[in-house]
């Protein structure tokens, strides 16, 4: 009488077999936060940017505290336009110096990671964020009667954009009287009242004036507080009968 070998046990030590540990599925994780942190990377680099609202200068557009998205394909492939908001460097002299903590290390990781994402944007009052009022070659002039600025001789109402004290018809007069450079363009601030830009920085090397190059890109959408998302008007129509320079 034969008797049947018994089957070797089903486990994973049976030969042919492999225990399967956590690394692979740890691996696989990795490698998806690789991959997300490098998309994120290139889409900040090359295509959007998040900033937040460091100041009250362009409400009532733009208020304290709201996070935006900024557009950088525009200063690598296309052009700006009168009435575009843009983000930009301190050309010098505009932000006074601050003193930055250094922080732990963690936080200090913590944060340039996030950055590095887009969740964050510690380098927000680094930049500044205004109005292109007049673009190289513009003459800007303020102001004519009634207060309104001037471009190529063309006075603009600013009405639909403009932050002002309900007596106002138009902001405070501040007399300048510029021809915008090659390379550069002339910024203001929305609150008009309240607005350190270009008006006010003339005493500086660059005469108030941004050099385009300067430029991070044109905001285009508000993102939070989320009760306030929506995109970013330029309003162009305000500038369509201004002629070129």
């Amino acid at each position: 009488m034969t008797t049947d070998s018994p089957s070797p046990p089903l486990d994973s030590d049976a030969p042919g077999r492999s225990r399967r540990g956590p690394w692979p599925f740890i691996r696989d994780v990795l490698v998806i936060l690789v991959v997300a942190i490098l998309v994120s990377f290139l889409v900040k680099t090359f295509l959007v940017r998040s900033f937040y609202i460091p100041s009250g200068s362009m409400e009532r557009t733009l208020l304290k505290g709201d996070r935006i998205l900024v557009d950088e394909l525009t200063p690598r492939f296309g052009s700006y336009e009168r009435g575009d908001v843009v983000v930009f460097r301190d050309p010098g002299g505009w932000l006074p110096a601050t003193y930055q903590p250094e922080q732990p290390p963690l936080t200090a990781a913590l944060d340039w990671l996030g950055s590095l994402v887009g969740l964050t944007a510690s380098d927000s009052e680094d930049h500044l964020i205004k109005r292109i009022i007049g673009l190289p070659g513009d003459h800007v002039v303020c102001c004519n009667a009634i207060g309104q600025v001037t471009v190529n001789g063309v006075p603009i109402d600013e009405n639909a954009y403009l932050d002002l004290d309900p007596s106002q018809s138009a902001p405070d007069e501040f007399d300048y009287d510029v021809t915008v450079p090659e390379g550069s363009i002339w910024v203001l601030g929305d609150n008009r009242d309240n607005s350190q830009d270009s008006r006010y920085q003339q005493d500086q090397p660059g005469r108030g004036f941004v050099p385009i190059e300067n430029i991070v890109g044109r905001a285009f959408l508000i993102t939070w507080p989320f009760d306030r998302f929506g995109t970013i008007d330029s309003h162009h129509e305000v500038f369509s009968g201004v002629p070129k320079p």
